[in-house]
């Protein structure tokens, strides 16, 4: 895994691994194993926090040192406003110079406050930039993700890239982003795009004119498929470490 994450980070963009404490639900002793991994690679972290106001997840996103913090499922200014509150509540001024704040558009509500949530978030103390989370944007629509990579989903994304370029704000696309993504993540690009992202890894979107997006997408899976063995790993021996102490008192009671 830090064989994969190195080259990535030397010849494929890899930018930041992620992960979430909201839809993932990874614990924290799975997060210290991966924050070891990207720091021995010399990589950045991202997090999705649980909420808008998760303000003990921005504590430890704190002391744990994280590059990039994600509020998930912001569809109202003030939603974002509650989130920008938490952060400058927890982080001064100083530590925000190390750290970015970005919120997660992911509903057609969301999308439909567009223009309210980057007035929000580029004001004095705001945060600094977007995530368009494809798939939950297309589920909130009723549909399935056979329609991520369609028109009408990216057409959303670019007009969201163009919202954030004229205010200054670095727009981050994922959602099902695999090779057959790269057409859309391209087109996005030429409007605006700062980074996209796989489950796992953070890409910068200078790659896409590289013509390198489809081979360095493979290998964030080959990372993420190492990742989930690992972790599988990990757990199956914690639940059998006390076997043979089970069955040795077992015994004393047939």
């Amino acid at each position: 895994m830090l064989e994969i994450l190195r080259r990535g980070k030397s010849a494929f963009g890899f930018d930041a691994v992620k992960a979430e404490f909201e839809a993932e639900g990874t614990r924290h002793d799975e997060f210290l194993r991966l924050l070891h991994l990207a720091r021995l690679a010399g990589l950045k972290v991202a997090l999705k926090i649980g909420g808008c106001e998760a303000v003990r997840d921005l504590i430890e996103s704190k002391q744990y040192g994280v590059d990039y913090i994600i509020a998930p499922m912001v569809e109202t200014p003030y939603a974002l406003k509650k989130f920008i509150e938490a952060k400058n509540k927890i982080y001064s001024s100083e530590e925000q110079e190390c750290t970015d704040f970005l919120f997660n558009l992911e509903t057609i509500t969301g999308y439909q406050n567009l223009n309210a949530l980057i007035a929000t978030a580029s004001a004095p103390e705001g945060v600094d930039g977007v995530v368009f989370g494809r798939v939950d944007f297309a589920g909130s629509l009723g549909y399935g993700r056979d329609v991520i990579q369609s028109t009408e989903v990216t057409q959303a994304v670019t007009a969201t890239a163009q919202a954030c370029k004229q205010v200054g704000l670095n727009l981050v696309v994922g959602g099902a982003v695999s090779v057959e993504a790269v057409p859309a993540l391209t087109e996005i690009e030429q409007v605006g795009l700062t980074r996209f992202e796989t489950r796992k890894i953070v890409f910068d979107a200078f790659l896409l004119p590289q013509g390198h997006a489809a081979e360095a997408i493979e290998l964030a899976g080959e990372f993420e498929l190492l990742w989930l063995e690992n972790k599988q790993a990990y757990y199956q021996g914690l639940a059998s470490e006390d076997d043979k102490r089970i069955k040795m008192l077992k015994s004393r009671f047939e």
